[in-house]
């Protein structure tokens, strides 16, 4: 069971990490199912396999910025990260107690609702091809408030950037390599989590290594696959979708 477990969380982990659809939220969801919690150790395992799928589709990209450390590009990640900090420390209570569970099914037609309603939004105005600081910044603020379990990382800072005029390509790629130092932060917090509480790892190796396997090449196709059909991505179905997962999760927890 504790192998199946596992691999379905890579599973979970690889499509919605990337997807509209809060990854965080489905694990939370499915943990709560089956009535088994996952440790921090595999959190820290399934970070680590969406990092690495990151870097790789986003290798040029995170090359350049190393070796440009003061380009635009860089200097749009660090605005960005900073006020995504600054609110998750803020609202670090709250977030603790919002991972068992209790808000999902709000949270999860917060973002039905969202993605909806950029939907409408981007329709009917212009979107400027040009990347600007007033959208990182309003994207880092966003990615702030996305932490909590079914409100989508992905899909709150992508409306968030079309919200400010950016347009769909641009922002969903900012979105993906703006979550590379929170992802890093959150497995740093996690790591000093474990030795805080002392917890003991038992997990199952082939299990683990199947979940992280599973993670990372599912993660880099969600990737690619949302940043070839962005221009063309109708939010409206994600939206149907979460609504339909608030719904179910109303009655499940």
């Amino acid at each position: 069971m504790q192998i199946l477990f596992l691999l379905i969380l890579g599973i979970l982990q690889g499509i919605c990490e990337f997807l509209p659809i809060s990854s965080s939220g489905h694990l939370v969801l499915f943990s709560n199912i089956f009535g088994i919690t996952d440790s921090l150790f595999v959190s820290i395992v399934l970070h680590v396999a969406t990092l690495l799928a990151i870097l790789v589709v986003f290798k040029k990209e995170i090359f350049y910025m190393i070796s440009h450390p003061f380009s635009k590009e860089s200097m749009n990640i660090v605005i960005a990260t900073i006020p995504t900090a600054l609110i998750v420390l803020i609202l670090m209570p709250i977030i603790n107690q919002s991972f068992t569970g209790s808000f999902l099914a709000v949270s999860f037609l917060i973002s039905s609702i969202l993605l909806v309603a950029v939907e409408y939004y981007s329709k009917r105005h212009k979107q400027s091809k040009e990347f600007t600081y007033k959208n990182a910044i309003i994207m880092g603020i966003a990615q702030g408030l996305a932490v909590f379990p079914g409100i989508s990382r992905s899909g709150t800072t992508i409306s968030a950037g079309l919200f400010s005029g950016g347009d769909k390509e641009n922002c969903a790629k900012f979105s993906f390599l703006m979550s590379i130092p929170v992802i890093i932060l959150s497995m740093i917090l996690e790591i000093i989590k474990i030795f805080i509480y002392k917890e003991t790892v038992s997990v199952n190796i082939v299990g683990i290594v199947g979940a992280f396997i599973f993670a990372f090449v599912i993660g880099i196709l969600s990737i690619k696959l949302m940043i070839k059909l962005t221009s063309k991505l109708n939010f409206k179905w994600f939206s149907l979708y979460l609504l339909i997962i608030s719904i179910i999760t109303l009655f499940i927890n």
